[in-house]
């Protein structure tokens, strides 16, 4: 057995994570070619790399497949339900930062708030006969948020390409999407909603909850916990 520790496999996030483990003596580096999956840790024993995609890391921290793992807090607050039960929060790195937002076309001068988007969307649906369109990748997290805002008549739609350009391109009413800077909503003629900030993220490590470890892994865990201070 050995302590398995998962890392985005490509991009910033890749090279942010092995310079925050470097700087803390874990030095983790990739086997071979970019497209192989491979890779290997110094400076500890008993630990093994796994790389995988930003968003199947809380998938496998919730399987128990791998012990640790770096990923966003908004993929583990989206794709695990009861996230809290399934994996355990460490220690926030620092990067990575990005905000879940709502946000509205400019052109809507009378919606700033929840309580107006409460009121446009009622008003939308007995103008058009349906309920306005929110293009989002996030749908837990949107759905949870309005509910608890008390926001009603809309219908959540799925984008996995460019969610800005949806309401450009009609297909949605309004967007909720990861934002770092707003240069992309500017550029789209949209607005973030004065109180439509649903989730702040960054690159986050975690710890399986449900991951099974021998007496040598949680030898290694604790040591390893120990020297990234966390």
């Amino acid at each position: 057995m050995s302590v398995k520790l998962g890392v985005p496999s490509k991009g910033r996030l890749m090279e942010k994570t092995f310079d925050w483990f470097g700087k803390r003596g874990i030095i983790l580096s990739r086997s071979g070619s970019d497209r192989e999956y491979a890779g290997a840790v110094g400076g500890i024993d008993g630990v093994e790399l796994v790389l995988l995609s930003a968003g199947e890391i809380p998938r496998e921290l919730a399987a128990g497949r791998i012990h640790l793992g770096v990923t966003g807090t908004d993929l583990v607050r989206e794709k695990l339900a009861r996230w809290e039960q399934q994996v355990e929060e460490v220690d926030p790195l620092g990067f990575g930062e990005a905000d879940l937002i709502l946000a509205v076309p400019k052109a809507w001068v009378d919606v700033d708030t929840l309580d107006d988007l409460d009121g446009a969307a009622a008003a939308f649906r007995a103008v058009h006969g349906f309920r306005m369109r929110i293009a989002t990748k996030y749908h837990r997290l949107v759905r949870d948020f309005l509910r608890d805002n008390g926001v009603a008549d809309y219908a959540l739609i799925d984008s996995q390409g460019a969610t800005e350009g949806t309401v450009k391109n009609e297909t949605a009413e309004a967007i909720a999407d990861i934002t770092s800077t707003g240069e992309t909503l500017r550029a789209n003629h949209l607005k973030l909603l004065g109180d439509g900030l649903i989730l702040k993220s960054q690159a986050t490590l975690f710890r399986s909850r449900t991951a099974p470890l021998s007496n040598a892994d949680r030898k290694t865990l604790k040591s390893l916990m120990d020297q990234l201070g966390a």
